[in-house]
C-alpha cells in the first residue's frame, strides 16, 4: 500500500519531443484534474517547426500544468515533476524545477546520439548531478512496446502510444481516475478503433505500472477546489473567445459573420467558430489578411456583428483597411493574439509587443477603442465586451490576447446568455425622415446604423472625408477638423460607459503594481506576496486601455510608487506617461516570449526596495 501525500497544489511538466505528443498529454492530464475537481492553469510551450529537429534542445515540446485545492492564477513558476522524455527535454527544463522535485525520465531515450545531440558531454543520469532531485528512470519506450506486444501494431504505432504510457503513469501517481480519459481516447478515435485500442492498453499499463512500481512509493493528492455551484468546463482561451462573439451575436440579435486568415496563435478562433454553422455563424477563412478584414467591414456595413482575428503581423496587414473602418464608423471587432516579433520572430512565443501598434499603428487621425483579455477565462468576457462597445459605440474595437491565454487553459463556468449585460444597437428606423447618416447622438456622438434596404434610409459610406451630419463627400478643411474630433471624442467618451478601475489588494500605500493583458495571474501573485512580506502593496490591472478608466488618475495618486510590468520594452508605461504625465512611473519588462515568474517579480521588487532604503 503505497503512502498518500496530500498538497493544496502541484506543477507539472510535460517534456519531449514535438512528435512525443506532449501537448496531448498534458491537456488530458488537465482534463482529468479538471474532474477531480481541482482548480487549474496550463502553459503550452512548443517550437514553431512542425516536425523541430529531434533530439535538440530547440525541438523541445512542453506543456506545463498547474492544479490546486484553491483558485489557481498562473500555470506556476518552478515543477513539482517534471516528465523528460528525452535528454534534450531534460536539459531545457531542469532549470525551473524545484529542488527535491520528482523527474520521471524515460531511461531508453538516453543513448549517445542523442546525448550530443542535446549537448551532454556526460550521462545526466549517472554522473551525480541530478543529486537534488527524486529521479524515477522507467524505460518507458520498451514497456509500450511490450504493452502492446500482443496486437497487430508495428514498431512505428507502438512507440507514437509511449505519451499514453507516461499518462498512465502521471494519473497514477496524482491519484486521478482513467474513465474520463478512456471515454476521450473513444470519442476521438471512434473512426479508427484500432488506434483508440492500442492508446487504451498503453494507457493502462502505464496505470498498472506506477501502481505495482517499487520506486513509486507515495502518491500524491490534490483535493478539490471549493467552486461555486454550476457547470464547469477546462477551456483555451481562444476557444472562449469564439464563444464570447456567438453570446454577443444572441444577445444583440445581429448575425455573426468571421473574415478571416489562419495565422498562429489566432487560427483556433477561426477553427472553433467554423463549427457553429448550424447556429447561423458564418466564416469565411479569406485568401489573405487583407481579404479578411475587407470581408469584415462589408459585413458589418449590412448589420453583422463582424470579427476579424490574427496576430501582430496579419494585424500590420489590416492596418490600411482598419482605417476604412474608422472613417465611416462602422461597428468591427480586431483580435490580435500577439506574439513574438518583429516580423516572423518566434511565432510560437508570447508577449504584449503590440500595444503601440493597437494604439497608433494606422494613418491619420484614426483612434480605436482597445481592451486586454487577461486570462483563458476572461477571454470570454473580453470578447463580449469588445462586440457590446464596437456595437453601441459604432465603431471598431481592437481586442489584444496573446499566445500564453489564447493557447493556455483554464476552468470556466458555463454562463447563461440571458444573464450577459444587454447589448443595444443603434439601429436607424425604416421612415426616419430626419435621418441623417452622421447625425450623432449628443450624448456618446454615435451615429445611427443604416441597415442596407431599410426604406428611407440611403446614404453614401466610403473612405473619403464625410460632411458632419449629412454624409456627402467633403475636402472642407474646417469639417475634416471636426469630423477627426468627434471620432476622437466619440472613443474617449466610451469613458463614461466602461467600469471603473479596480485595484486588488491595499487600497494605498508604498507600492502599486500595474499591469495589462495577459501578465494578470503572475502580478496579482506577486503582489500577495509582497504583501505577505508586510509592504502595503496594491495591484490594478487594467482591460481598458483606450480610453483609459476615468479614475485612473485618482487611483495612481493613493501610492508612493508605482510599477508598470509588462512582456515588453515599456509600451503601456510610455503610454501612462503620455496620458497621466504627473505621476512617476518605474517599470519591469521581459521580452523573452515567455510569461513572467512570481518569483522573479518579488526579487525585483524586494531587490529595488532595499536599494532605496
Amino acid at each position: 500500500m503505497k503512502d498518500v501525500i496530500i498538497c493544496d497544489e502541484a506543477v507539472i511538466k510535460f517534456a519531449g519531443d514535438s512528435g512525443d505528443g506532449m501537448q496531448l498529454t498534458g491537456t488530458l492530464f488537465s482534463e482529468a484534474a479538471a474532474r477531480s475537481g481541482n482548480d487549474l492553469a496550463t502553459f503550452p510551450d512548443y517550437p514553431a517547426e512542425i516536425r523541430a529537429p529531434q533530439n535538440t534542445v530547440a525541438g523541445v515540446s512542453g506543456f506545463q500544468v498547474h492544479i490546486g485545492k484553491n483558485k489557481i492564477h498562473t500555470s506556476g513558476d518552478r515543477y513539482d515533476v517534471l516528465v523528460a522524455m528525452n535528454p534534450a527535454s531534460l536539459k531545457a527544463n531542469l532549470e525551473n524545477a524545484k529542488r527535491g522535485a520528482t523527474i520521471i525520465v524515460n531511461e531508453d531515450a538516453f543513448d549517445r546520439n542523442a546525448l550530443e545531440k542535446s549537448g551532454y558531454t556526460s550521462h545526466p543520469l549517472n554522473d551525480g548531478s541530478l543529486e537534488a532531485y527524486r529521479i524515477l528512470k522507467a524505460p518507458i519506450s520498451a514497456l509500450t512496446r511490450e504493452a502492446l506486444a500482443d496486437t497487430d501494431a508495428d514498431i512505428k504505432t507502438k512507440d507514437k502510444s509511449r505519451n499514453m504510457f507516461v499518462l498512465g503513469i502521471l494519473l497514477q501517481l496524482f491519484d486521478k481516475e482513467l474513465d474520463a480519459t478512456r471515454q476521450y481516447l473513444d470519442d476521438k478515435f471512434g473512426k479508427k478503433p484500432l488506434v483508440a485500442h492500442y492508446n487504451r492498453l498503453a494507457l493502462e499499463a502505464g496505470y498498472s505500472y506506477a501502481h505495482h512500481a517499487e520506486w513509486i512509493t507515495s502518491t500524491i493528492h490534490v483535493n478539490p477546489a471549493q467552486l461555486a455551484a454550476g457547470k464547469y468546463r477546462n477551456v483555451t482561451g481562444n476557444m472562449v473567445t469564439a464563444w464570447g462573439f456567438m453570446a454577443a451575436a444572441e444577445r444583440s440579435g445581429r448575425p455573426l459573420f468571421l473574415g478571416s486568415y489562419p495565422i498562429t496563435p489566432a487560427t483556433d478562433i477561426l477553427v472553433e467558430l467554423s463549427k457553429y454553422r448550424a447556429l447561423g455563424v458564418k466564416t469565411f477563412q479569406a485568401e489573405d489578411e487583407i481579404a479578411g478584414v475587407c470581408s469584415a467591414i462589408g459585413a458589418a456595413f449590412t448589420g453583422s456583428l463582424a470579427i476579424t482575428t490574427t496576430s501582430g503581423p496579419g494585424f500590420s496587414l489590416k492596418s490600411e483597411a482598419l482605417g476604412l473602418a474608422v472613417i465611416t464608423e462602422l461597428p468591427l471587432v480586431v483580435v490580435n493574439v500577439q506574439r513574438s516579433g518583429p516580423s516572423t520572430g518566434m511565432p510560437t512565443k508570447s508577449e504584449q509587443s503590440d500595444l503601440y501598434q493597437a494604439l497608433f499603428g494606422r494613418n491619420g487621425e484614426c483612434p480605436c477603442i482597445v481592451i486586454a483579455a487577461s486570462s483563458p477565462a476572461d477571454c470570454f468576457y473580453s470578447a463580449y465586451e469588445a462586440a457590446k462597445l464596437a456595437l453601441e459605440h459604432m465603431t471598431p474595437v481592437i481586442l489584444l490576447s496573446d499566445g500564453y491565454i489564447g493557447n493556455g487553459s483554464q476552468l470556466f463556468k458555463i454562463q447563461k446568455v440571458k444573464d450577459l449585460p444587454p447589448i443595444n444597437p443603434p439601429i436607424a428606423q425604416a421612415g426616419d425622415t430626419e435621418y441623417q447618416p452622421y447625425r450623432r447622438d449628443p450624448e456618446t456622438l454615435v451615429r445611427q446604423w443604416a441597415l442596407p434596404g431599410t426604406p428611407g434610409l440611403l446614404h453614401r459610406i466610403g473612405g473619403l472625408e464625410k460632411t458632419d451630419g449629412k454624409g456627402s463627400v467633403s475636402t472642407d478643411a474646417l469639417n475634416h477638423e471636426k469630423m477627426v474630433r468627434f471620432r476622437k471624442e466619440k472613443v474617449e467618451r466610451v469613458a463614461n460607459h466602461i467600469a471603473q478601475q479596480s485595484v486588488e489588494g491595499d487600497p494605498d500605500g508604498d507600492l502599486l503594481l500595474v499591469s495589462w493583458g495577459g501578465t494578470y495571474g503572475t502580478v496579482h501573485a506577486a503582489a500577495e506576496e509582497m504583501r505577505k512580506k508586510g509592504i502595503p502593496t496594491g495591484h490594478a490591472h487594467f482591460r481598458h486601455i483606450m480610453p483609459l478608466p476615468a479614475n485612473t488618475a485618482e487611483i495612481f495618486g493613493k501610492y508612493k510608487k508605482r510599477v508598470v510590468c509588462e512582456l515588453n520594452n515599456g509600451q503601456f508605461v510610455n503610454y501612462l506617461r503620455m496620458t497621466h504625465p504627473q505621476f512617476a512611473y518605474e517599470q519591469m519588462n521581459k521580452v523573452q516570449g515567455q510569461p513572467f515568474l512570481v518569483e522573479e517579480i518579488v526579487q525585483k521588487l524586494t531587490d529595488n526596495l532595499n536599494e532605496q532604503k
